[in-house]
């Protein structure tokens, strides 16, 4: 006999208990292996008796055919859902591998059951804005979510102000250019030269013939045409007088842009008979931005010396816009009509040329009211001896 949880069994009352223990195994065993779990502390060295005694206090009921059929349906569907979930998530490789294989070795039951899934599944902890401290920042880490505003009520927007329109100041005005015939022709800020010639005219057969000694003609210069070539003023002084009103003082006083030099080719190819009945005539024309009075001073000068001085005044026209100034056929003084006849009667071009080179005229054309210089014009001269006729070249005077 033998003595279990303090009863004292004897050996027939162990055989027959011996007997319906097994038989009652048995019919556990059988009904165990039609369900799918299976009773994980039968083990051999328990003794038959106390698994007999045992067995009524097993929490366990028999899984009968057609409930185990449903729980297998309903776990390959949660293990379905499950395995969906796990690879939805945002794990690595490792942790969902892990995951899956723990799902694998569950039984239908656990499966079904909410709360097997809890202990068994590895899900990784809740992932945090800032895992860590926060820097500068007392106590432990929370999981702050940014951004985070309190719950708030909806307020009527507000009504913005009527916006008022600031006038803007007018735009700077971009720089101007300067006007095409400054630096390209004889033109001051405020005068132009638009033509001059001196002229004889001659009449044969009741028609008037026109021949142009010297002759600058009107010019349309456009800004990729050249500027003026410069020639400094200090080299011919000497060419002029220096009396009051000379060259120099007039260009000591300025403005230094109102000063020109023009080189004449004259043209004396033409035959002049004395006490013929020629006219010898000058005539110029000017451009200028003012309404006034302008005064032409045209001054003839042999070895430096003034010789002879004529003085013009001329009044505005306002044509185009512009003011112009014209001196028409004037009549030529008589120094110069005597000039021209002793010189034609050279017989050779480089003795007129060498009389030439001491002859000069500067033409002063100014303000009658101001005194104000407007335009400056030193002419020097040589015959010329192209077919064209005559011909001109005009420099710029600086003083550099």
């Amino acid at each position: 006999m033998f003595v279990f949880m303090g009863i004292t069994l004897t050996p027939k009352v162990s055989s027959h208990i011996q007997v319906l223990a097994r038989k009652r195994v048995r019919e556990y065993q059988a009904s165990i292996k039609v369900g799918s779990h299976r009773i994980p502390f039968l083990c051999s060295h328990i003794p038959p008796p106390c698994l007999f005694l045992l067995l009524p206090s097993f929490p366990f009921h028999p899984v009968l055919p057609q409930v185990s059929s449903h729980l297998q349906v309903l776990a390959k569907r949660k293990s379905r859902e499950i395995q969906s979930k796990l690879k939805a998530m945002n794990l690595d490789q490792v942790s969902k591998d892990k995951a899956l294989q723990t799902v694998a070795n569950l039984s239908s039951a656990q499966i079904v059951s909410a709360s097997v899934m809890k202990p068994q599944t590895s899900f990784p902890p809740p992932v945090r804005y800032w895992p860590g401290p926060v820097p500068g920042q007392p106590g432990h880490s929370q999981d702050i979510k940014p951004f985070a505003q309190p719950p708030y009520t909806t307020l009527p927007a507000p009504v913005p102000p009527p916006i008022s329109y600031e006038a803007l100041p007018p735009p700077r005005p971009a720089a101007i250019a300067a006007p095409v015939w400054q630096d390209r022709t004889i033109s001051s800020a405020k005068l132009r030269l638009l033509e001059f010639s001196a002229f004889m005219e001659t009449q044969r057969d009741r028609e008037m013939h026109k021949h142009l000694f010297v002759h600058i003609g009107p010019s349309n210069p456009v800004y990729s045409d050249p500027v003026l070539e410069s020639i400094d003023v200090r080299q011919i002084y000497d060419k002029f007088s220096e009396k009051k009103g000379g060259l120099k003082e007039l260009y000591e006083k300025g403005p230094h842009n109102a000063f020109f030099l023009v080189k004449f080719w004259a043209d004396l190819s033409s035959e002049v008979e004395e006490g013929s009945d020629a006219f010898y005539l000058v005539s110029s024309q000017y451009s200028g931005t003012e309404n006034i009075t302008i005064s032409v001073s045209t001054k003839v000068c042999s070895f430096g010396k003034q010789v002879v001085e004529k003085v013009e005044t001329e009044y505005a026209h306002l044509e185009g816009g512009k003011y112009v100034f014209r001196i028409h056929r004037s009549p030529m003084c008589e120094y110069m009509i005597n000039f021209i006849h002793k010189l034609k009667h050279l017989p050779e071009k480089y003795m007129m040329n060498s009389v030439l080179e001491n002859f000069t005229i500067l033409q002063v054309v100014s303000n009658r009211e101001t005194q104000e210089t407007l335009l400056c014009i030193a002419f020097v001269f040589e015959v010329s001896t192209s077919e064209h006729g005559a011909q001109y070249h005009v420099y710029r005077l600086v003083n550099d």
